[in-house]
């Protein structure tokens, strides 16, 4: 037996068991500390719209960045796993996020506060949500489907606890001090990165990338130009100059798999245009049931009912996706779900009354569970693993174009929280949803001709 064939066993033994399944426990973790954290903004928004005399158009710019730069920091979260490894990029990211949330809790402008919790805290959630994903793709293979749908209960945790943590924490201490707690809590998203240990695989680490030796040419010319030398041909060194940095962008951007990958070039193009409504719920949910009579107690739940469903049905989604029926199929469960989360808010439209709006809440979640735990696996079948990471870059940033748009967007079409939201939020779910069903129809009919 050679000893090439045991090394390559013994490489890929961490997959799919052993520590394996704690760097999922640690991607559930940080999921909820990540992108469940953005559920409990709505929480806060009117207290902050009375501290700050904002109004609600200045107000919802707040989430928005945050969400925005949380999708947003794609690029810069793929340069750090890529140089330094998903350890230390998740790990980094939980230490911005606690200081963005620390010093959110000092601020005295609501624009202080698009910096601090929008910018800082959104960045350090970036790096930890993403990275988290990336070494979530390394750790398992042949229970990827189902890794990454358990992983994805971490937001639906998010949504459950974050809500109605932030509630009692708002009427025993207000907000600035709950700020300063959560800024604390986020802090742990860095020993979850402490628990993702590089990995060694039969043909490199793709935890913590080695580093490429350079090209012998680039080389030559840089020790000759440190040797004082100027270059024999300097429109050749500005070529060159120009050719280095569209190698960087197409490394970290994946511009090359959005040019001639067209399965994700119209993945990611559906996607984006889907998300300019899809986080409104989250935003609004909460101050329009203020708005029509329900008790803050009550409005704080309504998030937490669909975290709470989508604890259940995000697991079940993974192992159905999972299923080899649905082998180069998932696109069709992604696109039904999506379907469902535009239609389900024409229920907003019957009534404003809480028990309408648990019902809207729990078909809403049973859609969102769906889209939550095939989002990332539809992009894992589009794209090959070892460029995952710069196309997921790619992918985010320009999600974070619509989400930071969605709802100041939202505001000036009907001014959402001061009068009834429904048709807007329609308009910023339904219209998007149904942009985005063809392209994906297109791209699936288009992978089983070719």
């Amino acid at each position: 037996m050679s000893q090439g064939g045991a090394a390559a066993r013994d490489a890929a033994k961490p997959q799919d068991r052993g520590w394996a399944w704690m760097v999922l426990l640690a991607a559930v973790l940080l999921q909820g500390l990540t992108l469940g954290f953005p559920s409990c903004i709505g929480v806060f928004f009117t207290d902050l719209q009375r501290e700050f005399q904002a109004s609600n158009s200045e107000t919802s710019w707040f989430p928005s960045i945050m969400v925005a730069v949380l999708h947003g920091g794609g690029p810069l979260c793929s340069i750090l796993v890529k140089r330094f490894g998903c350890r230390f990029a998740v790990m980094l990211g939980g230490l911005l996020s606690g200081v963005g949330m620390v010093s959110s809790s000092f601020c005295k402008s609501i624009s202080q506060l698009y910096l601090t919790a929008g910018l800082i805290t959104g960045l350090g959630s970036c790096f930890s949500f993403q990275a988290g994903v990336t070494a979530l793709g390394y750790y398992f293979v042949r229970w990827q489907t189902l890794a990454n749908a358990m992983a994805s209960t971490g937001v639906s945790l998010g949504f459950t606890l974050w809500p109605l943590l932030s509630q009692y924490l708002l009427d025993e201490m207000g907000w600035r001090n709950t700020f300063l707690i959560f800024g604390g809590i986020l802090l742990n998203s860095c020993v979850c990165g402490a628990i993702m240990r590089p990995i060694q695989l039969a043909s490199r680490s793709p935890l913590q990338s080695p580093k490429h030796a350079e090209e012998p040419g680039r080389r030559a010319e840089e020790a000759q130009l440190s040797n004082g030398a100027s270059s024999p041909h300097p429109e050749l060194q500005q070529q060159t100059r120009r050719t280095a940095c569209f190698q960087m962008l197409q490394k970290y951007l994946a511009f090359d798999i959005f040019c001639q990958n067209k399965g994700y070039q119209i993945y990611t193009i559906g996607v984006t245009w889907m998300m300019m409504g899809f986080a409104l719920p989250h935003v609004y949910l909460v101050p329009y049931a203020i708005q029509n009579g329900v008790e803050e107690r009550k409005a704080a739940l309504l998030i937490s009912v669909i975290g709470f469903i989508n604890i259940f049905i995000r697991p079940f989604t993974g192992l159905l996706s999972g299923h080899r029926v649905f082998t180069g199929r998932r696109i069709y469960l992604f696109s039904l779900a999506v379907l469902l989360c535009g239609l389900s808010n024409f229920i907003c439209v019957i009534s404003a009354e809480f028990s309408v709006l648990i019902i809207y809440c729990v078909i809403l979640s049973i859609a969102m569970s769906g889209i939550g735990a095939l989002t990332f696996q539809v992009l894992m079948d589009v794209v090959e693993m070892d460029r995952f990471s710069s196309a997921l870059g790619l992918f985010t940033i320009l999600e974070s174009i619509t989400l930071l748009i969605g709802p100041p967007l939202t505001e000036i079409q009907g001014h959402v929280v001061l009068n009834p939201p429904t048709a807007t939020n329609v308009w910023g779910k339904t219209g998007k949803i149904r942009c985005k069903l063809q392209p994906i129809t297109i791209y699936h009919r288009k992978t089983e001709v070719s």
